[in-house]
């Protein structure tokens, strides 16, 4: 199938590569379907790309690139509503916001994007718990790492 998007053109997806997400993304309940994009030269970054509506995408990144400590739980609901039965089925991912100074660039560790990538089922999912930031300083924290 062909889909018309306002950052990549005209794309051919493969229906196999669909992810659905049944509650959509919140602010994005209406929209369900999505496929990950990876950027061809960058294994960091990935566009999150609806399907229903070319024009959105959200930038993602691995956080465990650039957050050593995280570690978040993922409670047995999302496991079950995800069907996830092997941990390496799965793909954690944050959502990044990316400003006009791309050093200021922030990631939310509160709610990462959790895919099954087995059975094409996403969500993201709400962390229960207070220990990460919605906002997490991507840069700042590899200036810390290289110091």
């Amino acid at each position: 199938m062909k889909i018309n998007t306002s950052r990549f053109g005209v794309i051919e997806v493969d229906e196999k590569d669909i992810i659905e997400f049944r509650q959509g993304i919140p602010a994005f309940e209406h929209l369900k379907r999505y496929i990950i994009i990876s950027l061809e030269d960058d294994t960091h970054f990935y566009w999150l790309q609806s399907i229903d509506d070319g024009d959105i995408a959200f930038i993602l990144a691995d956080p465990f690139n650039f957050a050593a400590d995280y570690e978040p739980v993922l409670s047995d609901s999302v496991l079950k509503e995800l069907e996830i039965e092997k941990r390496e089925d799965v793909l954690l991912l944050s959502m990044l916001v990316v400003p006009d100074k791309i050093e200021n660039m922030t990631a939310n560790l509160a709610a990462p994007i959790v895919i099954n990538m087995a059975k094409k089922l996403g969500k993201q999912v709400i962390l229960t718990d207070d220990d990460y930031p919605m906002r997490y300083p991507v840069f700042a924290a590899a200036l810390r790492e290289g110091e």
